[in-house]
Parts: structure tokens; sequence; C-alpha cells
């Protein structure tokens, strides 16, 4: 079943036109990458999706919900994550999440439950009273992962969510989101690591607004005569397509 389905989503800014009839399709439960150098398209692709711009042309629709009229119910059911979240420094550990609880609703035993629970299935229990600015880069990633959690969203954006972590911590978020999307979450990501995209399900490439290659990464790789997806990411940024 489908989660995120678009059909010739395009968005203009005046002249310029950062989304060029982009389709695809998520499904549930699966790790669907979405990869493509600084400025190609994918941070107004997600806004779009978001409901957090109209487009221009074309349709989109996220947990059966349109895009462009329905941005409430889709942001209410969604967890999302920067490659650097918001979270306050001057907050706990256990502060921040309860904050992010109370943005979506939850209070009271059920805000308890909820939090434990998040916080337990990111592996940080027990660092409520840290305060947020003691935290490591990747302790911090992981607390961000479980604010997006905690509502139980069926949907989880995350844009570059592993940015400036280190090797080891990388590898264990990532083991986070395989466990995720075994639950049946489905998880929207954009990396700038080729080893990551490599375990997703489907990987979608954009560049200039529109997408280049779309399908398995083995697939990709095969229709480009790629040894490699660090391989296809070069000749994207070089030549605009994924050909030799």
């Amino acid at each position: 079943m489908a989660v995120i389905e678009v059909s010739g989503l395009r968005k203009r800014f005046g002249d310029f036109t950062a989304v060029d009839g982009v389709s695809f399709q998520v499904e549930q439960g699966e790790i669907f990458g979405f990869i493509g150098p600084n400025g190609s398209g994918k941070s107004t692709t997600i806004r779009l999706l978001l409901g957090l711009l109209t487009p221009t042309e074309g349709k989109g629709t996220v947990l059966g919900f349109d895009t462009a009229r329905q941005s409430e119910e889709i942001r209410q059911r969604i967890g999302y994550m920067a490659q650097r979240f918001s979270l306050y420094d001057d907050l706990t550990a256990g502060e921040n999440i309860r904050f992010y609880a109370g943005i979506y609703g939850l209070g009271g035993n059920e805000a308890k439950r909820r939090i434990a629970e998040a916080l337990d299935l990111v592996g940080l229990e027990g660092i409520d009273a840290l305060p947020a600015r003691t935290l490591s880069t990747g302790w911090r990633q992981r607390l961000g992962l479980a604010c997006a959690l905690v509502h139980r969203p069926r949907l989880l954006f995350l844009d570059e969510p592993t940015g400036g972590v280190d090797p080891v911590a990388r590898r264990e978020f990532w083991d986070l989101l395989y466990s995720l999307a075994d639950s049946g979450v489905t998880i929207f990501v954009t990396t700038h690591y080729m080893d990551e995209a490599d375990h997703c399900n489907h990987l979608c490439l954009i560049n200039a607004g529109r997408i280049v290659a779309y399908g398995t990464p083995s697939r990709i790789k095969e229709q480009a005569g790629a040894r490699d997806l660090e391989e296809i990411f070069a000749r994207m940024v070089e030549t605009g397509g994924i050909e030799r």
C-alpha cells in the first residue's frame, strides 16, 4: 500500500523551477531514499509533501491526504527530523521530549508511557535528567528521533539525519531505522552517504528538480552500468544524468 503518491509535481518560484514534474510513490514499511546534490530540489519536494508549500502543478498525497488541502492532517500523523534537530540546550533531555509530546497533544499518563517507550526504543532510557547541551552528537540525534517518534507516527521524514555523526553512531542509528521499518513504520530519508543509500529499499535520484533514476539500488546500478552509487552520484553531479 502506497503511503506517499506524487504525480507531476512541479513548483516554480518566479522564473525558477525548483521541482519539475516529479512522480514517485513510497510503499508502507519501506525505507525510501531521496538522493541528490545540494540545490537539487530535495528540500522543496519535502516541503511540498508536508504541505508547507503549494504546488504550481501536479498532485501529491501523504497517508491518503492531499498535500495542498489537508496539510494539518498530514503533520499530525508524521514525524519529521532534520540534520540539526531543534533541541533546546537549556532543557534536559526529558524536558525536550516532554515539550514535543505536548506539541502533539499528549499529556498525563499517556505522555509518560509514550515518552518512556520512545526513549527505550532509541536506547536512551535513563537520560531524562541530562542537559541536552551535554549530549554527544550521536545521542542528540537519537533524542531527536525519539522526539519525532513520541506520537507513534506511521511515516517518518528524515532530512540528512546522520550528517556530522561518527561512523559507529551512524551504523547504530541505521540499525534503529531498520527496526522501525520492520515494525511497519515508513521512512523517507535524504542522505549524502551512499553506503546508507545502498541499504534503502528504493531510491529516487533527483537533480535540477527532475528525477534522474528511480528503483532499487541494485536496479539503478545495473541500469547505469556502475560499480556503486558513489560513481552514479558523481556522474549525476558532473553531467546531470547517470549514463556513462
